[in-house]
């Protein structure tokens, strides 16, 4: 029989390294993003200079060299860009929920008792579980919905679900997490003890 105190500490560390991957997910496909635009925005740029008068009528033939060999913005690059973003922006948030990083404004409560003020997280954090569930569920029958209609992205061709399924799945980590969360504080809330979650937000 694992004891309680144990086991508990062994599912925070598991939420814990399963919050961090997909920080670390998100992380590299963010700094991938950010390559891929800045190589599509130089290409575009070295594309118009070739392009010019002055070059085409000093060194045409370099010119026409260069812009042989390709040289312009990546073909369906905001297309990557635009599925990229979303499951970087989800796969950030389980570590957020987790750390208890969103941004809160506590003008009003910061005067309150200790125990309004765990009540209001308490239900801050239920509010905010439910609403995860609830994009990941619709956001899954949306993917569901593209797979069966076998829509495609207009430059790349690649089939919109794709990006549906990974968003979903980052998604549902979210969800996973912000649930974990909300049954750690209810259960500070009821035994009055701290619980394991750090972090109150970020103050503004």
């Amino acid at each position: 029989m694992v004891p309680r105190d144990y086991s508990g500490v062994l599912m925070h560390r598991l939420i814990d390294k399963l919050a961090r991957l997909f920080a670390l997910l998100g992380g590299v496909t963010l700094c991938a993003l950010i390559v891929l635009v800045c190589v599509s925005v130089l290409g575009r740029s070295l594309n118009g200079i070739l392009h010019s008068d002055l070059l085409q009528n000093l060194v045409p033939g370099v010119a026409d060299a260069f812009l042989a060999l390709g040289i312009g913005p990546l073909n369906g690059d905001f297309e990557i860009v635009e599925a990229g973003m979303a499951f970087a922006i989800f796969a950030f948030l389980p570590i957020c929920q987790l750390r208890g990083a969103h941004a809160s404004v506590d003008v009003f409560t910061s005067n309150l008792p200790d125990g309004v003020t765990q009540t209001l997280r308490l239900i801050s954090e239920v509010v905010f579980a439910a609403a995860l569930v609830l994009l990941a569920w619709y956001l899954a029958l949306g993917g569901i919905s593209k797979f069966r209609s076998g829509q495609t992205t207009f430059l790349l061709e690649f089939p919109v679900w794709w990006s549906y399924a990974a968003s979903t799945f980052a998604l549902a980590v979210a969800a996973l997490v912000a649930v974990y969360v909300a049954v750690s504080r209810l259960i500070e809330v009821a035994t009055g003890q701290p619980g394991p979650l750090i972090g109150d937000g970020a103050d503004h």
